[in-house]
């Protein structure tokens, strides 16, 4: 095998990987021109990556015309490589100072410089037949110094590190341009590397410098991807290959085991990719750009606004945590009436202070939230971007969720309302009903007595102006149960004046039990039906016994009022149902208790009725 050439080799190796790494910058332009709303800023870089491509391709070229034995390669594409190369700092000058007050000559000086420069090379090609021109690259050397020193000293409010970040990659490119100056000389790998493949690390600055292009992070980890694998695969060969096939030279199968080789090293390889671009996110992400983990940040802003209680809260937590992780000074939120046009995404407009972001609420009013001024003039990149595109969806649909609530509770809160005024309203029908009711059999029992007793009938009717008063008086629909029983007192006192001593009365109720709040007028239909079956159809008259506890049970403490007679003597047929008075009361306790209070009639005429009421002490009311 012959002896390799690892200059030769270095050289062809980081020119290919230079015509890759600028033609796709220059795709990524070309595919993503939303990603630079600038339109300098997109000539600029395209122009970057077009200078980079004819560098690299024109050195590819040259070197494997010379590897191959042929001539020193053609003079115009020499001169129009090391033009372009030429032409590198001037973009690096002009990126850096792109938009700082009074510094436009800086920029206009390093262009005037590379276009000396690439003018010397063309004359030199064309009049002396040599090319690239030394004094030319000479004068690049100069330039670039010089360059250097005034990027670094300039006025821009970038951080230190960043300035010498420019200024170091425009002292690469003069010492590249030194020893290109100076053909013919043997040096080192590193020297050689150095040399012809500064235009790498020129590019890597202009995307780097500001954080200026919304895409350069997505180039970053492609490119740094790219450069781990031509370095493990420049690796795999020098290091392993080469010595292999050297100790196999002279075998028969050489050429087949070399064969095995370089396809083993290229599996090899291919399997590595994986690790190498998680290697490659690694670096970028932690080391050049320092970035906080943006997977746990978004996280945190679901986390905040899932336990903020209004749509301003959401907005307040999404503001402080995109002004933490960007390190903005300004940040704040207001209301928009506005959809944004264009491709729907959140991120409506970016510039060099300040980014807006539009949060994409299902209805108005929409919001919109600003942050500025970001510390060392700092720049968002893709995955920053899509982490405000991502967060204030999030916010949107938390806002969304909160009006939807808002929305349903009102609406529950209507239909209580409406629930409530229907209830009332029956309520309101319901006693309407029984009191003329009530008033009616009071009417027949003193007509009964102006007949039969009118001096009765008098003081009947003193009882029934002070029931009446009390009944028609009372506006509340609870009352507790010791006033329902002075009401049944007086009804009870009527009552007297027709049966006289054939109607006795037993009243069994504890204290406690009269604090109860009770329906009012909800005891009386009962006595009266007791009354009308028991007593009224019984010759000798009967007595009626009212008895009222509190019961304990597994499902809570329960009221039980029973009203007792005994007996109209004969047998007969009723339907419990049936009567105004026991269907009012079983209407009214299934407005006001629903299912949890029950009502119990039993009609027997030989051994007496029963009616019976049970109200769960938790839907009532006591004093």
């Amino acid at each position: 095998m012959e002896s390799l050439n690892p200059a030769s080799l270095v050289n062809i190796v980081g020119f290919s990987v230079g015509v890759v790494l600028y033609a796709m910058l220059g795709f990524m332009v070309l595919r993503s021109p939303h990603s630079l709303e600038n339109v300098g800023i997109r000539r600029l870089l395209f122009a970057t990556a077009f200078l980079g491509v004819l560098w690299n391709a024109g050195e590819f070229i040259l070197t494997l015309q010379r590897d191959i034995g042929a001539s020193g390669g053609n003079l115009f594409l020499i001169a129009a490589s090391y033009s372009a190369l030429g032409f590198l700092p001037s973009v690096v000058v002009h990126s850096a100072l792109y938009d700082v007050p009074g510094r436009r000559w800086h920029i206009v000086a390093a262009y005037l410089l590379s276009t000396a420069a690439s003018l010397l090379h063309f004359i030199s090609a064309i009049r002396f037949s040599a090319s690239p021109s030394e004094p030319a690259l000479r004068l690049l050397t100069f330039g670039s110094i010089i360059l250097a020193v005034l990027v670094v000293a300039s006025g821009h409010r970038e951080t230190r590190g960043k300035k010498l970040l420019w200024g170091a990659a425009l002292l690469i490119f003069a010492a590249s341009a030194l020893h290109l100056s100076s053909p013919g000389s043997e040096n080192s790998l590193v020297i050689e590397m150095a040399a012809h493949q500064s235009s790498l690390p020129l590019v890597l600055v202009i995307l780097l410098q500001s954080y200026r292009f919304a895409f350069a992070d997505l180039f970053l980890k492609r490119a740094i991807s790219l450069l781990l694998v031509s370095l493990i695969s420049f690796a795999a060969y020098t290091l392993i290959a080469v010595p292999l096939l050297r100790f196999h030279e002279g075998h028969d199968p050489a050429d087949m085991q070399a064969t095995a080789v370089i396809i083993s090293l290229w599996i090899a390889t291919a399997l590595s990719f994986p690790a190498l671009s998680r290697a490659a996110h690694w670096i970028v992400d932690r080391i050049i750009l320092s970035r906080p983990n943006y997977e746990a940040v978004k996280a945190k802003i679901a986390t905040g606004i899932d336990e903020a209680e209004s749509p301003e809260d959401v907005l307040d937590t999404v503001c402080k945590t995109f002004a933490d992780v960007f390190t903005a000074g300004e940040r704040g939120w207001n209301e928009t009436s506005a959809k944004p046009s264009g491709s729907g995404l959140t991120l409506v407009d970016i510039d060099r202070d300040r980014a807006e972001v539009f949060v994409p609420t299902h209805d108005e009013p929409f919001y919109k939230i600003s942050i500025g001024q970001f510390s060392g003039g700092r720049r968002l990149l893709s995955d920053e971007m899509e982490l405000l595109d991502s967060s204030a969806l999030l916010a949107a649909r938390r806002i969304d969720a909160m009006r939807v609530t808002h929305e349903r509770c009102e609406q529950d809160l209507r239909e209580q309302e409406f629930s409530k005024l229907a209830t009332e309203a029956q309520l309101t029908a319901l006693r309407a009903q029984i009191n003329p009711h009530f008033l009616f059999n009071a009417l027949t029992t003193i007509g009964y007595l102006i007949q039969t007793s009118p001096d009765k009938a008098l003081q009947t009717l003193l009882h029934l102006t002070k029931l009446l008063r009390r009944v028609l008086g009372s506006g509340s629909e609870f009352s507790t149960l010791g006033e329902e029983l002075e009401l049944i007192q007086n009804y009870l006192d009527i009552e007297r004046a027709r049966f006289e001593e054939k109607l006795s009365v037993s009243i069994d109720v504890s204290e406690s039990a009269r604090r109860v709040m009770v329906p009012t007028l909800i005891l009386q239909p009962l006595v009266e039906n007791a009354v009308k079956h028991g007593i009224a159809k019984n010759r000798v008259g009967g007595t009626i016994g009212i008895k009222a506890e509190i019961e304990k049970n597994g499902r809570g403490d329960v009221l039980s009022i029973s009203v007792r007679d005994t007996g109209s003597g004969r047998k007969e047929t009723f339907s419990s149902g049936n009567g105004v008075g026991l269907s009012n009361v079983k209407e009214r306790l299934r407005a006001l208790y629903s299912h949890h209070a029950e009502m119990v009639v039993e009609i027997d005429g030989v051994n007496g009725s029963f009616s019976g009421l049970r109200i769960p002490l938790e839907v009532v009311t006591s004093k």
